[in-house]
């Protein structure tokens, strides 16, 4: 059985997930506000039917201004897909700290405050969804990817808490793993890595081997044929929404089914030995 989510507001629509929710659930003809840090981004998707507006995920004023916007004219957000994010890779000793403090602020600390914004008006009306698009990412961890792995298993603690906080006002909190999907993602990984991180010493060698394993597993690897491209997702998230009952985690791709599958099964002995077959070892 499923409902209308009444607006949805979907963060990061500028390309992948988030562009193709958006272009996806217009198209059924719901009200979709898509949103991006830079509007002049979203003209396809403004001609797609949707409300475009700025929403930048690390700025406390551009936050609110979108959600008293969607209130305003719906009385409130009916669905919240917090989409925005990114992956900060590299050793983590070689990272600035700036860099670290923006990952968490887009991947995390966004996610949490634009919750925070929408739920009480949500509260009022006794109903809504907040689905919380984390990743394959959020139950294993690969070396180089320590700082954006950190930022999936916080959203999935986020999640599971606030989950049980909220049902009460008939909430329903949803995670979404996207396992490998054709996006931009691997190139904006890897140019972090090479913006964020020096060129020489004790790690270059190790950075440049996950700048390029990352681009080639997303291009080229045998899990690439197990993966999909956004709109895998973004019938996942349509889902989620419109399910009287959602499940609490959806995984998308059977590269987010195997890989996480294959963890489970591993002793973190395992799983680092695996890994030392397929990344080079600093230091060694």
């Amino acid at each position: 059985m499923s409902e209308d989510p009444g607006a949805v507001l979907i963060t990061g629509c500028s390309s992948g997930i988030g562009h193709e929710t958006a272009r996806h659930l217009a198209a059924k003809g719901w009200n979709v506000y898509a949103t991006a840090r830079r509007p002049e981004t979203l003209g396809e998707l403004a001609e797609a039917g949707c409300e475009t507006l700025a929403l930048d995920v690390t700025d406390e004023a551009s936050m609110k201004a979108a959600v008293e916007t969607v209130e305003g004219a719906h009385g409130a957000v009916g669905a919240l897909v917090n989409n925005a994010g990114y992956s900060q890779s590299g050793a983590i000793e070689t990272v600035g700290i700036d860099d670290v403090r923006r990952q968490f602020e887009t991947n995390v600390f966004g996610l949490v405050r634009l919750t925070q914004l929408a739920l009480p008006k949500m509260r009022a009306q006794r109903w809504g969804k907040i689905v919380n698009v984390s990743s394959m990412g959020a139950n294993f961890t690969f070396p180089g990817g320590g700082l954006y792995h950190a930022t999936k298993y916080a959203v999935e603690a986020i999640s599971d808490a606030l989950r049980f906080e909220v049902a009460g006002f008939g909430i329903h909190v949803v995670i979404v793993q996207p396992g490998l999907i054709r996006t931009g993602f691997a190139d904006a990984a890897t140019d972090a890595i090479r913006s964020s991180t020096p060129a020489e010493g004790p790690y270059a060698a190790f950075n440049a081997a996950v700048a390029g394993s990352t681009k080639s597993v997303y291009e080229r690897g045998p899990l690439a044929r197990l993966g999909g491209g956004p709109e895998t997702v973004a019938r996942t998230i349509e889902r989620a929404i419109t399910a009287k009952s959602p499940k609490i985690r959806y995984r998308v791709t059977p590269s987010a089914r195997l890989l996480v599958g294959q963890r489970a099964l591993m002793t973190d002995g395992m799983w680092d030995r695996m890994l030392a077959s397929q990344f080079p070892r600093p230091g060694e």
